[in-house]
């Protein structure tokens, strides 16, 4: 992996100024941070592009750390899917995963050295207190009774608290600031509280727990972190991340702030996605409607493809919104480099040669990718009984319909020319089950020796021959381009798109196909891009798709608009 052609932004500028100002001995050595309170999402794949890329730029280190500093909500499947994650993506941490949890101890005596410099107290005010004596924006909060107790009370207090021997959520200890502060981050936040939950790692040894703020800093300090790189929502904290680094006067890493990934038509939220699984609404994590990196990697995301739209958004000090289709053209271009080419039909309709010999089979030349001529050639079959797309048919066409017609001559992709003779139709439902038609044996090869020509060329597969496959056709999993947008006493469910999944069971692929492993990608010709999924098994093939050919939401999007 690498990060060629990545473009300069605002935090490389500062980490050249700094190596220029040999700040921090020329070091340079960043961390991505992942609470494991549930799966990465795409998201934190520009924060990990970012952290890895630019430790790899310069030369530099980039530690995995977890800061799992909330037992009610972590738990070691987040920290096993996290590392899997990363290493999907292309970056190595080597032998630098830490967690916060490996500093409980430092981080318990760094809070008693803030109490006996009097820069912390125990506090007894219950939450609902606390909330209240906390002040507005606009009013300057109160301060606690706590906050003139003796240090040595404080720590006496601090130390029982350890000790468990008071209630979860009877004391809490809490930094010295300034409860007038208009940064109500340093209205004398809390470091620590009770909460007698088991810890993933920990166990039952420690019935207090830092706070994130608190820990995130100080762990950044312990491990040397020179550029503390985080999301925008970060900024209002900074104070208080630099308070607590400067109250102990230890090794100072520079926060730096950055723009996160919204993309429309996606909620990214790990609280609201959990509540997609948790309730049902999709089929795990790993859902491919899901913007979770599973969730991309099961739908057929390649992790370059990933990488390059990380690379294409950029880096920004302000939030916006990135249009999804970006992301989809991301694994389109990555796609269409590298995925053979291979036709399917997933709507499939029956086609009669009949002037083709009824026991006759013939193997055909198709190429396998015509961006890469490395790829080769492959054989399809073809004789007599084929299948073709219903939409590729239609008794009555209007004027710019160019496929096959009653009468009309098309091609065969890699075959020949055919032209529907007649119609056959169910005699109960009236439905088009057949076409019978007859082709042109001097076309072989889909060109015709007199040089005439037909507008349109078609996709098939030979009936016999073909695999019964399942095909899952995917869209975007809302409907509204803001998901949050929605009608009073509605939450973000309401926006859900009922068909962001269409599962087709009678689809029929080609036979070059057998035996291909999970997550192989193939371009079905003139319908996208495919990815076999897990759910496939010897008796049946599943196939997912990835990216139409082009856009085609937006379209579809502008029908909406016009309405």
């Amino acid at each position: 992996m690498t990060t060629e052609g990545v473009s300069s932004n605002f935090i490389r500028d500062i980490i050249d100024q700094d190596l220029q100002a040999n700040k921090n001995a020329g070091l340079v050595h960043t961390r991505f941070p992942p609470e494991p309170n549930g799966y990465l999402h795409v998201g934190h794949a520009k924060s990990i592009c970012l952290n890895f890329g630019i430790a790899f730029d310069y030369n530099g280190l980039c530690n995995l750390r977890f800061d799992d500093t909330n037992p009610t909500k972590e738990d070691t499947e987040y920290v096993d899917s996290i590392k899997e994650d990363v290493k999907w993506l292309g970056f190595d941490w080597d032998d630098r995963l830490f967690y916060a949890s490996d500093y409980f101890e430092q981080l318990y005596k760094y809070a008693i050295q803030l109490v006996e410099k009097g820069k912390a107290y125990v506090c007894d005010l219950t939450p609902e207190q606390m909330r209240e004596y906390r002040g507005t924006l606009t009013e300057p909060g109160r301060e606690s009774p706590g906050r003139e107790r003796s240090v040595e009370d404080n720590l006496d207090l601090f130390k029982r608290m350890r000790a468990g021997e008071f209630e979860d959520g009877t004391r809490v200890l809490r930094a010295k600031i300034d409860m007038a502060s208009p940064n109500l981050n340093m209205r004398d936040p809390i470091i620590y509280r009770i909460l007698r939950v088991e810890h993933h790692r920990t166990g039952n040894k420690w019935c207090i727990y830092p706070m994130y703020d608190f820990a995130h800093g100080l762990s950044d300090s312990m491990e040397g972190i020179t550029h503390s790189i985080c999301t925008l929502e970060f900024e209002n904290h900074r104070p208080l991340y630099d308070w607590f680094l400067d109250a102990l006067d230890i090794h100072h890493p520079q926060q730096i702030e950055f723009a996160r990934l919204s993309l429309n038509y996606t909620i990214m939220s790990k609280r609201k996605l959990l509540k997609l699984v948790e309730d049902g609404l999709v089929n795990g994590w790993d859902d491919p409607r899901m913007p979770t990196l599973c969730g991309l990697r099961r739908r057929g995301y390649t992790p370059e493809s990933i990488r390059n739209f990380c690379k294409m958004i950029g880096v920004a000090k302000v939030n916006s919104k990135i249009d999804i289709a970006v992301l989809e053209k991301s694994i389109r271009d990555d796609l269409n480099k590298r995925a053979s080419r291979v036709m399917a039909v997933l709507r499939p309709l029956k086609v009669v040669i009949e002037n083709y010999p009824e026991d006759q089979t013939e193997e055909l030349e198709a190429i396998n990718n015509p961006e890469d001529d490395s790829m080769g050639t492959r054989k399809v079959p073809f004789s007599r009984e084929l299948y073709i797309e219903r939409d590729d048919f239609m008794e009555d066409p209007p004027k710019k319909f160019f496929r096959l017609a009653p009468g009309r001559e098309v091609r065969l992709r890699y075959a020949y020319f055919i032209t529907c003779k007649e119609v056959i139709r169910d005699e109960n439902t009236g439905e088009i089950v057949e076409l019978r038609c007859v082709y042109d044996p001097q076309t072989k090869g889909g060109d015709s020796p007199d040089g005439r020509k037909v507008k349109a060329t078609l996709h098939w597969v030979a009936a016999a021959q073909a695999i019964k496959t399942e095909v899952r056709l995917y869209n975007h999993l809302f409907i509204k381009e803001n998901p949050e947008d929605t009608e009073a006493d509605a939450d973000f469910t309401s926006n859900l798109n009922p068909e962001s999944l269409e599962t087709l069971n009678s689809c029929w692929i080609e036979p070059s196909v057998a035996g291909a492993i999970e997550g192989t990608r193939y371009q079905f010709e003139r319908l996208g891009y495919f990815c076999i999924d897990p759910d496939s098994s010897a008796q049946k093939m599943v196939f997912n798709r990835i990216a139409s050919l082009r856009d085609t939401w937006a379209k579809v999007k502008k029908k909406e608009e016009k309405r």
